[in-house]
């Protein structure tokens, strides 16, 4: 076969016969095919068009795949359960993937060997579903290709399909399909983002020579264009709920970015399998579960409802609606079918509604709902349109507003969003509430599969990408975590390790990164002088390190000058490690407002636009 390659040049090729669906041969850096008079020279060949690996089976035909080299493969059954269907498009952390459309026992991903993949669009970053097939993790290094002839490098890991942390996967499947039977034993894919150059054109991607590197799909992800996230939540679990079969629920979130447009997202995270809404709205509340006027409805791809299948999310479409900034909104949503378990974020300090049976989603009357809820199940964000983006808070109780008043939005979070709305001297940003109720920077509380009563997350570090990277137009990240480990009995070391890794991975996104001091706890079971050492070595490090672009130093506005090892008693809720709402208050008033704004020169790498 002669290929056209750059530059004109003539390639001869062994083209062999492997069948229907098998892949064009194409060596690395010679896979463009010949451009049109005065077109654009095209980047490589579609991704499907290097299939060149089977990995997944009929359950009665394990013989039809050998994912792994060892004739181990995917459960086609288990992936249907899960809602992962040929050709679905999936969204994960807010980029748009699709599964491939190849049956069982064909080709459906390529073993990364430097191949040139065709893309097209503009965004933060491309988005990878993988899996590994050798050793605890494969990777290695690639190229992304812009239009204008530009080119940067990334590295790109994926875990091991049968070994790597269940934490960080997109899906989890409960059996391994093998040519003596199938094994009780969990599979995983992964979704894993690289940063992208802002603003440019991405017209393919080089990928690394990686033995064990398996790639089922890429994409550039662009959610965030055109939107500014003006609430969000972190899934800190899944625990038992309900069960809920043909209810409603009404959940109260608080705006801190307004905007003539809105969209919502629903996240399954750790979900085992699909959940589907029936139908949802948007009103602004009145008071209690009563709506100011008649809720509007949503709807996902044209339709009134969505099934989302495990590990993904879903997006409403685009709707024109007036979202006030600092105010109530109302998100009704039916579950037609039985929800045992779900994906929620615990703490919310606010009540929300729970309906009898039926769908009440147009309802505006607070009638059909009672008070039921104290914590946001599925609903993780409201974004509006345009604005000049957001600032992501990632932290633990204190910013989750563990010991504020519930139903009065006196965490830190919701003070500083009232400081940007009140002032011009920088851009008047979303604030996007991401602490999690016992969180810790490096060890997960939640393991991140399964039902489970623990819902204090995975770590900081396993949720980064999704609760700071993939955030509707985050520009600068605040990281206010430590004192959990250390209580816990994690040695500073560890903590600054983990630290410096969100940092640098936050300023690789192009994200401004601010670390904030961890605060005393003195007074606290198990806050020893011990633990007090190392929380100053903490901050310490903090401080003088030059790790983050700026430092908010909590420890120093709230700790006791008689005392430094406990809080002031005016700002100590009484438990000696949150803060009251006057302590709260204290932490967002000393934010310099000009910390979150990027100057002109910075040098944070892929600046955000």
């Amino acid at each position: 076969m002669l290929r056209w390659v750059r530059g004109g040049a003539l390639t001869l090729a062994l083209l062999t016969l492997l069948g229907p669906g098998a892949p064009a041969p194409a060596a690395a850096g010679r896979d463009a095919e010949r451009p049109a008079a005065g077109a654009r020279p095209a980047v490589g060949l579609p991704l499907e068009r290097y299939f060149d690996n089977t990995a997944v089976s009929a359950d009665a035909r394990p013989g039809e795949a050998g994912f792994d080299g060892a004739g181990a493969s995917l459960s086609a059954r288990d992936l249907t359960a899960a809602g992962w269907t040929p050709g679905r498009v999936l969204t994960v952390r807010g980029a748009r993937l699709t599964w491939p459309a190849r049956r069982p026992g064909e080709p459906d991903n390529v073993r990364a060997a430097g191949q040139t993949v065709r893309l097209a669009g503009r965004g933060d970053a491309l988005a990878f579903l993988v899996a590994g097939t050798s050793g605890t993790e494969a990777g290695g290094r690639g190229e992304v290709v812009y239009a204008d002839g530009g080119r940067s490098a990334y590295t790109l890991t994926a875990p091991h399909w049968r070994t790597g942390p269940l934490a960080t996967k997109a899906v989890a499947l409960p059996h391994i399909n093998t040519p003596s039977g199938r094994l009780t034993e969990r599979a995983r894919l992964y979704v894993v983002t690289v940063p992208v150059a802002p603003g440019r054109e991405v017209a393919g991607v080089r990928l690394p020579h990686a033995a064990g590197l398996h790639v089922f799909a890429v994409s550039v992800r662009d959610s965030s264009r055109g939107w500014t996230g003006s609430w969000a939540a972190s899934t800190s679990g899944y625990p038992a709920v309900g069960p809920w079969a043909d209810r409603t629920l009404r959940l109260v979130v608080h705006t801190s970015a307004g905007g003539s447009r809105v969209r919502v997202r629903f996240d399954n995270t750790f979900a085992a399998a699909p959940v589907r809404i029936g139908a949802a709205t948007v009103a602004v509340r009145a008071s209690g579960a009563a709506a100011r006027g008649r809720p509007v409805a949503l709807s996902f791809g044209g339709g009134s409802g969505v099934e989302i299948p495990a590990g993904a999310q879903a997006y409403s479409d685009p709707l024109r609606f007036a979202v006030p900034a600092g105010a109530d909104l109302l998100v009704s949503f039916h579950l037609p079918r039985r929800v045992a378990a779900a994906p929620v974020h615990r703490l919310a300090v606010q009540r929300s509604y729970l309906s009898g049976a039926g769908d009440h989603t147009a309802d505006a009357s607070g009638a059909p709902y009672t008070p039921a809820l104290t914590s946001w199940p599925l609903l993780a964000g409201v974004d509006v349109g345009g604005g000049p983006g957001s600032v992501v808070l990632l932290g633990d109780s204190i910013t989750d507003g563990d010991r504020s008043t519930v139903d009065a939005d006196r965490r830190w979070p919701d003070v500083l969003a009232r400081r940007l709305r009140a002032q011009d001297a920088v851009p008047r940003y979303g604030v996007l509430n991401h602490g999690v109720s016992g969180n810790r920077v490096v060890a997960d509380r939640y393991p991140g599969d399964g039902v489970s009563a623990d819902q204090a997350g995975v770590s900081a570090l396993n949720r980064f990408d999704r609760d700071v990277l993939a955030q509707t137009s985050a520009r600068t990240a605040v990281v206010f975590e430590g004192v959990n480990d250390l209580l816990a009995g994690t040695d500073a070391r560890r903590v600054i390790a983990g630290l410096r890794a969100l940092a640098d991975r936050g300023r690789a996104g192009g994200l401004r990164m601010l670390g904030a001091t961890v605060l005393p706890c003195g007074g606290r079971s198990r806050c020893t002088a011990a633990v007090d050492a190392e929380r100053a070595e903490v901050n310490a490090w903090i401080r003088a390190s030059g790790a983050f672009d700026a430092v908010l130093d909590f420890d120093a506005v709230l700790r006791d000058p008689a005392d430094p090892a406990r809080m002031r008693p005016a700002y100590d809720s009484g438990d000696h490690l949150h803060p009251g709402d006057t302590g709260l208050a204290a932490l967002a008033r000393s934010v310099d407002l000009r910390l979150l704004a990027r100057t002109p020169g910075s040098t944070t790498a892929g600046s955000r636009s």
